[in-house]
């Protein structure tokens, strides 16, 4: 699993952990990573540890041949890696853009293509877990990029389920598509921001958070209690599903309430 020395990662890491998996943890941290192996090991699962940069095509390669040498083909890859930008669309740097969609979009991409042969080459069942966000369905002002890669994110999930489920492989791999609401991470009390965002509304985006964000331990336990399931999606949170209902009823409602809230709570400027 990617991102997994801090937040929802590690929630997930331990939630395996404590289901008797043996579990890889990939994180570009290595101090972090460590705190996190230990943590795992208190539950007394199996860990490996493994410094790489998901952003980075021939890393991923390297890390995939290091893992299937010592364990074999996987049974479950989590595509959790992530990171935030808060920004008006003019104020988001090229450079955010291309770091948002590097790690966010094209990580999953180079961890899926890495490991998925080997996943289809072995008899049994097995997952891609590809963590989105409701963000992906439901996006707020001053998050163009981070909305437009968990899109993405989304968007290749879907397609990639379609060939999968068509594939005539001996291993039967699923994906599972997570799409958590408002949770109370450090991805969202310490992001990268724009030149039109005040330290004023970086203060209340991270109220807001603490306040209505949920424990990423419920992304990791749902995601745990309903890896073999059929369902394509899981949305985490009192947010997520009906946020995603109403994007299917009303897109010109949703973003009216999303600006809403965007400045009931903050983090958007009110109209003078």
């Amino acid at each position: 699993m990617t991102g997994a020395a801090s937040g929802i990662g590690l929630e997930i890491a331990d939630a395996f952990a404590r289901r008797g998996a043996r579990v890889f943890l990939v994180d570009i941290d290595p101090e972090a990573l460590q705190r996190a192996r230990r943590s795992v090991e208190l539950a007394g699962a199996e860990c490996s540890v493994e410094v790489c940069n998901v952003a980075d095509e021939s890393a991923v390669q390297a890390l995939a041949e290091r893992v299937h040498a010592e364990g074999g083909p996987i049974d479950v890859l989590v595509n959790n890696a992530g990171v935030f930008f808060l920004g008006g669309f003019q104020e988001t740097p090229i450079a955010a853009w291309r770091r948002l969609l590097d790690i966010n979009l094209l990580g999953v991409l180079h961890m899926t293509r890495a490991f998925l042969p080997a996943m289809q080459a072995c008899a049994g069942r097995r997952r891609i877990v590809n963590v989105a966000s409701l963000a992906g369905f439901l996006p707020a002002p001053n998050m163009s990029a981070y909305a437009a890669s968990k899109h993405a994110v989304i968007g290749l999930s879907e397609v990639l389920a379609m060939e999968l489920a068509a594939a005539t492989c001996v291993g039967e791999v699923g994906v599972l598509v997570v799409c958590p609401g408002i949770i109370n991470t450090p991805l969202a009390q310490g992001p990268a921001i724009g030149s039109n965002i005040s330290e004023r509304q970086l203060a209340a985006l991270r109220t807001y958070y603490a306040r209505e964000g949920c424990h990423p331990r419920l992304v990791a336990e749902g995601i745990a209690e309903r890896l073999w399931s059929e369902q394509p999606f899981l949305f985490v949170g009192p947010q997520a599903r009906p946020g995603h209902l109403l994007t299917r009823l009303s897109r010109r409602l949703a973003r009216a309430l999303s600006i809403r809230s965007a400045r009931a709570n903050g983090y958007l400027e009110p109209m003078p």
